[in-house]
């Protein structure tokens, strides 16, 4: 799930994760998270400094958290204070046609489920 994770492997637990699996432009990125955290879409500069205060949209806090994904490389990272710097973020590199139409689509959200694993979906 998209949670703190165990602070042995806070600094590359989700880097690893992201490493072992490839993202195509379409798939569908899911956070599942408990009450408490968030995802929000950032900056490369916002994600490597964790700074939450300029997001590229707005912070989602309903999970099921699903974020289609667009060709090039995101970053994605908890907006609850402490939680990022405790290793809560995301980047991902999305292979795929770019697109040249404007911005990225808007997450949507749905009502809570378990948290189970991210993983990309295709759809």
């Amino acid at each position: 799930g998209w949670n703190i994770p165990p602070s042995s492997s806070a600094s590359t637990f989700y880097s690893n994760w992201a490493s072992q699996h490839t993202f195509q432009a379409g798939d569908v990125l899911v956070f599942n998270f408990t009450t408490g955290h968030t995802v929000a879409p950032v900056s490369k500069a916002s994600y490597d400094s964790c700074n939450s205060n300029n997001p590229l949209s707005s912070a989602i806090t309903a999970s099921p958290a699903r974020i289609t994904l667009t060709a090039g490389t995101h970053y994605y990272l908890c907006t609850t204070q402490g939680h990022c710097t405790l290793g809560q973020r995301l980047a991902v590199t999305v292979t795929g046609p770019s697109s040249s139409s404007g911005p990225s689509p808007q997450p949507t959200t749905a009502t809570p489920a378990p948290p189970p694993t991210p993983r990309p979906t295709a759809t």
